[in-house]
């Protein structure tokens, strides 16, 4: 453990300045990694002629997109927690079997998954609600973006494990590395070689696969204190099954995501046509500008609670729960409130066509209306996770979409009398019952894990010498 605690004693620098040390990176790691998603349409919607039908085509394939990076979460998100709990207890090499058996799972899961999406690619496009005239550009777009699952999965599922033992910053640099590529290249292939939605998806996977290396890289080398070791790349049922357990409620969250894309995209088109799809986009995008740095904020947070979980030191868990939430809430109330007060000048960022701005502008107001609530639904949901409460954690991850959002889109448009204003109200409706049923559950089986872990240690937390 002497590794770790060169870099970030996790079970006894002070909490404050060790989560901001820890989600700092990871947030900025988010936060970059938006540019992965909203660069590309940014770019791809001021194509001249064709920005429009172009933007929309490729909202289009988030399903798809969204289902690759569930599959990581899977098993990354799944494996890291339980990596830093053997780390906690002081299993260095249960931590490392974790490692490998998660790694030899990602890359089995990509070969399957790049067959399966390039032979049913087309159907699902359609099902996904692709018109005739944007299925083109859908497709251009994923034909050469599958070809690279192997690389997303990688550096997405792998990198967990990197903040896993404390070195959020290296994770961070994952990243950045890619992500930078990507706006680089962007342009280049998009205008400079007029490749169009194509050179956007070359210009990605490339990109990836640069962080793709640099994961693979860093852990197999001597700087990690987790090392991915050859002998240790095998399926082990024994450390899998749990990882995918804990693993299961982050790939409901984002897997749902795509039958949420497409029950909304289904119903937009219906009641909007194109115009209301590709408003969707625009939506989504600024829902991710809020959505990602929360959740690398909840990951930056996690290797704390579950070293401290795994250490029984329960008054550094409150300490990083309350931290946490406190950050998470003032920053999703600054962007709640910049979509409320200029909604227009932020669909501007995508598009200059007038209708589409008016559309996304008044859409906005309705679709985050109650934004300001993603602070508790992802900070305490994602805390379920670091704590290695799977069944909670996959309960809550199926609440807000499948049992509340999904049901809302369908049955809103028949019981307001503007059904297209019906389908966008339907998500701060999910939203706001979602964190209260979050909270509420979280406050009670958290105070269950710290006062049994204070009784374990004989009726009080053992003595915090940290200072904090």
């Amino acid at each position: 453990m002497a590794k770790i605690k060169h870099q970030n004693d996790l079970g006894r620098d002070p909490i404050g300045p060790l989560l901001l040390r820890l989600a700092l990176p990871t947030v900025c790691a988010q936060v970059v990694n938006l540019l992965y998603n909203i660069v590309d349409r940014i770019y791809i919607g001021q194509i001249p002629g064709e920005g429009k039908l172009a933007l929309t085509g490729m909202g289009v394939t988030f399903p798809v997109i969204t289902l690759i990076a569930a599959f990581a979460a899977l098993i990354g998100m799944g494996g890291a927690p339980r990596a830093s709990i053997a780390l906690g207890a002081g299993d260095h090499e249960r931590a490392e079997r974790t490692l490998g058996t998660c790694t030899a799972a990602l890359w089995g899961l990509a070969a399957v998954l790049t067959v399966v999406f390039l032979i049913v690619q087309e159907p699902l496009l359609k099902m996904f609600g692709a018109s005739g005239d944007t299925l083109p550009y859908a497709m251009q777009y994923l034909n050469i973006y599958v070809l690279g699952t192997i690389f997303v999965m990688t550096a997405l599922g792998l990198n967990g494990f990197i903040t896993a033992q404390g070195n959020s910053s290296v994770a961070m640099k994952t990243v950045l590395i890619g992500a930078v590529l990507n706006v680089a290249l962007d342009p280049v292939f998009i205008f400079v070689f007029g490749m169009g939605v194509r050179g956007a998806a070359i210009a990605t996977v490339i990109s990836q696969a640069v962080s793709a290396l640099w994961v693979v890289r860093f852990l197999g080398g001597q700087k990690s204190t987790l090392r991915l070791k050859r002998h240790y790349l095998r399926l082990d049922a024994a450390l899998l099954l749990p990882a995918v357990a804990l693993g299961a409620s982050p790939f409901v969250m984002q897997a749902t995501e795509s039958l949420l894309t497409v029950t909304f995209n289904v119903s937009l088109r219906k009641y909007g046509g194109d115009l209301a799809v590709g408003a969707m986009t625009i939506l989504t995008s600024v829902m991710q500008i809020m959505q990602l740095p929360l959740l690398g904020l909840a990951q930056g947070a996690q290797p704390i609670l579950g070293y401290n979980l795994g250490a029984k030191q329960p008054k550094r868990m409150k300490q990083c729960v309350f931290y946490m939430i406190a950050s998470a809430f003032v920053f999703s109330g600054f962007v709640w409130l910049c979509a409320m007060l200029i909604p227009e000048q932020i669909a501007r960022l995508f598009n200059q066509d007038p209708e589409l701005i008016r559309m996304t502008g008044w859409a906005l107001r309705i679709y985050m209306a109650v934004g300001f609530t993603a602070a508790f639904q992802w900070g305490f949901q994602q805390s379920f996770v670091a704590l290695g409460e799977a069944k909670i954690s996959l309960f809550l991850a199926l609440l807000r979409k499948i049992i509340l959002l999904i049901p809302l889109i369908l049955i809103l448009p028949h019981l307001l009398p503007d059904p297209l204003f019906a389908v966008f109200c339907a998500e701060p409706v999910a939203d706001f019952l979602a964190a209260a049923t979050t909270t509420v559950l979280f406050l009670i089986r958290f105070r269950q894990i710290t006062r049994s872990i204070e009784r374990e240690n004989g009726g009080a937390p053992i003595p915090d010498t940290s200072g904090s």
